[in-house]
């Protein structure tokens, strides 16, 4: 079972990876309950190795392309995210004191806690990017404007997954060009 949420959780990743065409040095946030990816209410059954299976699958994915990590907190921390120090450090993010737990943070949050080279807590992101499996409502999270994606896999385990990707604002009005490239 495991493998194959490790296999599910790649080609999501790299589904949106390809499609929202981020770059090296971008960052992808990702919510996910554990709870739902078994099959269970969120927040009811948080399970550490769905977690750990979900997390390799995606982290291969983000690593392969150079792209950052951030692992959504639960609604116990704030929805705060765990982020490798260095791109906390590169964003001017402020970092605060907090160690995610399986039911004070998520399952997800606390492996990727422990997977990071030099893990940290931060209150706010801008991301690129996000992916957001069992519903866990990422889009604070995200840079405007916010387009959903419509992955050709849209589950991980028993876990609906909707994904999104940004692009710049539209300004400008009826006599404006813009760039079709980042549409």
């Amino acid at each position: 079972m495991f493998e194959e949420l490790t296999k599910q959780a790649n080609a999501v990743a790299e589904e949106l990876i390809q499609t929202a065409k981020l770059k090296k040095g971008q960052i992808l946030v990702v919510g996910c309950s554990t709870s739902e990816v078994c099959g269970s209410r969120i927040g009811s059954n948080s399970n550490l190795d769905a977690a750990k299976a979900v997390f390799a699958g995606i982290y291969k994915a983000v690593n392969d392309h150079g792209i950052y990590l951030a692992a959504q907190c639960c609604e116990h921390l704030n929805r705060a995210l765990i982020v490798e120090a260095e791109y906390a450090e590169k964003a001017g993010l402020d970092t605060v004191n907090v160690v995610p737990f399986p039911k004070a943070g998520g399952s997800f949050a606390t492996t990727a806690y422990a997977e990071f080279k030099e893990p940290v807590a931060v209150e706010e992101i801008r991301a690129d990017a996000g992916l957001d499996i069992g519903d866990t409502f990422i889009g604070m999270h995200l840079k405007r404007v916010a387009v959903p994606v419509r992955l050709a896999n849209h589950e991980i385990g028993e876990a609906h997954i909707t994904a999104a990707r940004v692009r710049p604002k539209y300004i400008g009005g009826e006599r404006a060009h813009y760039d079709e490239t980042l549409m």
